[in-house]
C-alpha cells in the first residue's frame, strides 16, 4: 500500500514537473519480446549467455552468437556506472553467473546474479563499504496490482534488473541456473 501511494505521488510529481514529450522519450510502451529466430522452437533453445546493454534497457537472451530474445528493462534510480556499495542504487557491471532462483520472492520470480564478486568485495571493502548483495532478475513487486502499468520504462529498483511479469515467465523457463550473465554500461 505504502509502495502505491508513494508510486502515485511520484509519478503525478514527475507529470507536474516534465512536459510529457520528455516523459514519452523516457518510458517505453512496447516491451514484448523479440520474436524467435525463424525455425527455432523453445523447447530446442539453449541459452549460453544473457546480456544487459543498461544505456539501451535491453537484456538479450542469447543461444551462442544469435539473439532470440530480448526485453525491456528498469534499473535502479542511480543507474549510471558500476554497483559499488550497499544502497548505490546500481546495477553491477562486468561477468556473473545466475546462480540460483527465488521463486517466492516479494518480487514476481527473481534469478539471482552471483554479485558481489572477490574483486568487488575487495574494492568495497578498500573504501570501508559493504559491497551488497541480492541482486536480481525480476519481475514486478507483487504488490504491484492495478498499478503495474505505472512501472513501465521507469527505472525503479534499488540495483536489480526487473522486466515484466510475462517476460520473467519466458526467462525463468529459458535460463538454467549456471548461465553466464554479462552486464554492459
Amino acid at each position: 500500500m505504502i509502495v502505491r501511494v508513494l508510486l502515485t505521488i511520484t509519478l503525478s510529481l514527475i507529470a507536474i514537473s516534465a512536459p510529457a514529450s520528455e516523459l514519452l522519450a523516457r518510458a517505453e510502451t512496447r516491451l514484448l519480446p523479440e520474436p524467435t529466430e525463424p525455425g527455432v522452437k523453445d523447447e530446442l533453445l539453449e541459452i549460453t549467455q544473457v546480456l544487459v546493454n543498461k544505456g539501451e534497457r535491453r537484456l538479450y537472451l542469447l543461444s551462442g552468437e544469435h539473439t532470440v530474445r530480448h526485453y525491456r528493462i528498469s534499473l535502479g534510480d542511480n543507474p549510471v556506472g558500476h554497483k559499488l556499495y550497499e544502497g548505490d542504487e546500481r546495477t553491477p557491471e562486468g561477468d556473473y553467473v545466475l546462480d540460483w532462483r527465488n521463486a517466492s520472492s516479494d518480487f514476481y520470480k527473481s534469478i539471482h546474479i552471483s554479485y558481489p564478486s572477490p574483486r568487488d568485495r575487495e574494492l568495497a571493502e578498500a573504501w570501508g563499504l559493504n559491497p551488497g548483495g541480492s541482486i536480481m532478475i525480476h519481475g514486478l513487486p507483487n504488490n504491484a496490482g492495478d498499478m503495474a502499468f505505472a512501472y513501465t520504462g521507469l527505472d525503479w529498483t534499488d540495483g536489480c534488473i526487473a522486466v515484466t511479469n510475462e517476460a520473467m515467465d519466458e526467462i525463468w523457463q529459458l535460463v538454467q541456473n549456471g548461465t553466464p550473465i554479462r552486464i554492459e554500461p
